[in-house]
């Protein structure tokens, strides 16, 4: 957005942010504000357990990813274990899994989580599950939008569904829209989703209210995954599913 208000298109957003120093200098200021909105959730008691920072290609050079992020969150005394550093397969194609592991090594060991986003788009997907640390993966919002009972895209949710299980890594499914789309999630065993069904993407002030009216405490079921520009990741619960 404009200083005078004007929005820009995600297209040209996403053009400046090719620049590896604007795309540096916009991480380090989207992980301060989400630093200082996070120290104000739990100023105010709201019991969230994560949020998402997405980062880019041009943040897995230089070898400072975890020094930056862990200064900016410490900053604000906010526990390490509430965040989740979000990355796109995208990523790894431009860089190679040796380097985005080495990128990342730091921040796990730190106590951050780790989650491979949009999971499926990119080759050689479960190869990247062998090599880097990931606690999460999310499945891409293309898998979700071709759901049906017993098609082929079902039967690959379902196995990737079983194999996250089996090495004790948990599933988030991306761009949920429909009750439709939730209920064969949940009938395939994914317990964790979002997208518009639950909420679009919303600012800090009414992120807030909704971790109010639906953030679960540390002992329940549901990561949440929310900032400025996020979804918030619900549990599928009956009560929620027309939230």
């Amino acid at each position: 957005m404009h200083l005078g208000g004007q929005v820009v298109s995600a297209d040209a957003f996403h053009e400046a942010t090719k620049d590896v120093h604007i795309a540096k200098a916009l991480t380090e200021r989207m992980v301060t504000l989400v630093a200082a909105d996070l120290r104000a959730w739990l100023d105010m008691g709201i019991p969230f357990q994560h949020v998402g920072v997405n980062v880019s290609s041009a943040d897995m050079h230089g070898g400072k990813l975890g020094a930056m992020l862990t200064a900016a969150f410490e900053r604000e005394s906010v526990p390490l274990k509430h965040v989740i550093v979000e990355v796109t397969e995208s990523v790894y194609m431009g860089d190679g899994d040796l380097s985005v592991e080495g990128a990342l090594e730091s921040p796990s060991e730190k106590g951050f989580r780790v989650a491979l986003d949009d999971f499926g788009t990119g080759y050689a997907s479960l190869n990247h599950l062998l090599t880097v640390p990931v606690d999460i993966i999310k499945i891409d919002k293309s898998f979700v939008d071709r759901l049906a009972p017993d098609n082929a895209t079902m039967i690959i949710v379902e196995g990737l569904l079983r194999i996250a299980r089996k090495l004790g890594i948990r599933v988030i499914a991306e761009g949920i829209e429909t009750e439709d789309q939730a209920a064969l999630l949940q009938r395939a065993g994914c317990v964790l989703g979002q997208g518009y069904l639950f909420s679009r993407a919303v600012d800090r002030h009414a992120t807030t209210g909704l971790l109010i009216e639906r953030g679960q405490r540390p002992n329940g079921p549901v990561l949440s995954d929310t900032s400025d520009a996020a979804s918030v990741v619900i549990p599928f619960v009956p009560n929620l599913l027309k939230a």
